[in-house]
């Protein structure tokens, strides 16, 4: 197909995708050069992008973003570490983690400990950058390294969103602190958790971050602990 016969209607700028997907324009083109839309360059060397592949981008990115949970209301129970809330709000996690083996463990974590949690997993930074837009969440929780787009440059620029003023991070890493140096910029201020910790310290960080979504918490008396032995032991056996 020549140029000519090419209708502007059907092709966007790198420009107009970065603002529909809410991304640099940067890592717009980090999708065009590995084949995750479709684009052909303009004499000037600026690349067009079609409509048929960024709509189909969107909706396999959607697509891939799993929820664990899902909740018709904004009300109802929640169980943290010792305790038994009252939700004011359905909170809203999202999971950025290339590995399966850790997407399943955290999974398996928010699902015993914060089971009202709405929890979806994105696959890669490009696809959590999205989802981002679309999810709004009130937490991320994201691996410092990460094909495509890294989590480190992925960090920066969700810090420049508008809408992060409204969301906590926590960082998940297999680097330890010597190694972590190069990536200062983007933990600073961020809680950070150590993979082979995971288990024993990322509920408590979710309890943190989350805790200004719940009511007061009222004391566990022994029926509610033993109510969350069950939870924990029915959603291991699954």
């Amino acid at each position: 197909m020549s140029n000519t016969e090419m209708s502007s209607s059907n092709y966007y700028t790198t420009l107009e995708v970065a603002k529909i997907l809410g991304m640099a324009v940067r890592s717009v083109q980090l999708m065009v050069d590995r084949g995750d839309l479709q684009a052909w360059k303009t004499p000037g060397g600026h690349r067009r992008i079609t409509r048929e592949s960024l709509e189909r981008w969107i909706q396999g990115s959607r697509a891939g973003v799993t929820g664990v949970a899902s909740f018709t209301g904004h009300t109802g129970e929640i169980r943290g570490p010792g305790r038994r809330r009252a939700i004011v709000h359905v909170p809203r996690v999202l999971l950025i983690e290339d590995s399966s083996h850790f997407q399943n463990l955290v999974t398996m974590l928010v699902k015993q400990k914060f089971p009202a949690v709405d929890l979806h997993v994105a696959n890669d930074g490009i696809s959590g950058l999205v989802s981002f837009g679309h999810l709004q969440p009130d937490l991320i929780i994201v691996d410092i390294l990460l094909p495509g787009i890294d989590g480190a440059t992925m960090i920066t620029g969700l810090r420049r969103h508008a809408l992060f003023g409204n969301c906590k991070l926590i960082v998940l890493t297999s680097l330890d602190e010597d190694q972590r140096a190069p990536y200062a910029f983007a933990l600073q201020g961020a809680d950070v958790v150590h993979k082979p910790k995971l288990v024993s310290e990322l509920p408590a960080l979710i309890d943190k971050a989350l805790g200004h979504l719940f009511a007061p918490a009222v004391s566990a008396d022994e029926g509610a602990d033993e109510a969350l032995a069950a939870d924990v032991e029915a959603a291991e056996a699954e």
